[in-house]
């Protein structure tokens, strides 16, 4: 189970404390995230493990945004197992689509 919770770090980082870049970053993660994750179960339930692949390299970096650093690591050793269209750690994946939607949900 998955207990970290998306934190401003990076983006607070990125954005060098512009408000109007933080605010720009957010919106650019509210736009796209839902979207991503919804293609993410589309191509999981045809078993497409190319476009899977795709789609968590794009929502990594998502994760990296948001400072789930131990997240990352699963994401990306979960990219690598779809690359052997290996579906291990799909579960743990699952867990951090939701922390990331209830956390877009929250700054909605």
């Amino acid at each position: 189970m998955i207990t970290e919770q998306p934190n401003f770090t990076v983006i607070d980082k990125m954005s060098g404390g512009s408000s109007d870049v933080r605010v720009l970053i957010l919106e650019v993660i509210k736009e796209e995230f839902p979207e991503e994750q919804n293609e993410y179960f589309y191509q999981l339930e045809q078993k497409n493990y190319k476009k899977l692949q795709e789609i968590v390299h794009k929502i990594k970096h998502k994760i990296s945004t948001l400072g789930l650093e131990k997240s990352y690591v699963i994401a990306n050793n979960y990219e690598k197992n779809l690359r052997k269209e290996s579906l291990e750690l799909a579960t743990d994946f699952k867990d951090i689509l939701t922390i990331i939607e209830n956390f877009v949900k929250k700054i909605s």
